[in-house]
């Protein structure tokens, strides 16, 4: 049974259309117009192992944030879309990456219920590129509401926006694969004691 998702959200500010497929081999083809945006999403896919395609056409002509936020909404819809019942999966993941001088822990529970704690080093660089380094959690705000998820990011150091924002994307990608990946072991239960997730 495949676990795909396509999301197609359209706005007077943006038109987003999002394909993943959680049992993919990490093909991805992401366009924002967001060169660095595209990179992070290129870093899920690819460590998460999921074919991901993004397609955004935004109105960067006033900044990035409609552009960014949207993807993010739609990528947490396909996201939960892919899931499906969810009868199988392992639930919980969890992954520690470091990049250089940073380092990001993040912990998952495709639990249906959105809740996002998130913590990162203050004082960072505003930009990377055309990137507000502001949106990096209101990414994992907007993709948590929709994916229906409970998500821990914690980037205790770090010095350079790059690494900081990039460690937090990786480490989310192997969270979210470790988590939606079939358990050999509970085929057929639902990782509930409630009987739903």
């Amino acid at each position: 049974m495949s676990r795909v998702g396509r999301v197609e959200r359209t706005t007077k500010e943006t038109s987003v259309v999002v394909e993943i497929d959680l049992d993919g081999t990490g093909k991805v083809d992401v366009s924002t117009g967001v060169g660095f945006y595209d990179h992070m999403l290129d870093q899920l896919g690819r460590h998460g192992l999921f074919d991901l395609t993004v397609k955004t056409e935004g109105d960067l002509h006033i900044d990035s944030h409609h552009t960014i936020e949207d993807t993010a909404l739609a990528l947490g819809a396909a996201f939960k879309q892919a899931l499906g019942d969810k009868v199988g999966i392992y639930r919980f993941g969890n992954c520690t990456v470091p990049l250089d001088e940073s380092l990001a822990q993040v912990t998952v529970d495709l639990s249906g219920r959105p809740y996002l704690v998130h913590t990162e080093p203050e004082k960072m660089a505003p930009m990377i590129g055309e990137y507000d380094t502001t949106m990096t959690r209101h990414i994992l705000e907007s993709f948590v509401a929709q994916a229906q998820i409970a998500l821990h990011v914690h980037v205790p150091y770090g010095r350079n926006a790059h690494h900081i924002v990039e460690c937090q994307f990786k480490a989310l990608a192997r969270a979210l694969r470790y988590a939606s990946e079939r358990d050999p072991r509970a085929a057929g239960i639902l990782p509930s004691t409630k009987g739903a997730l």
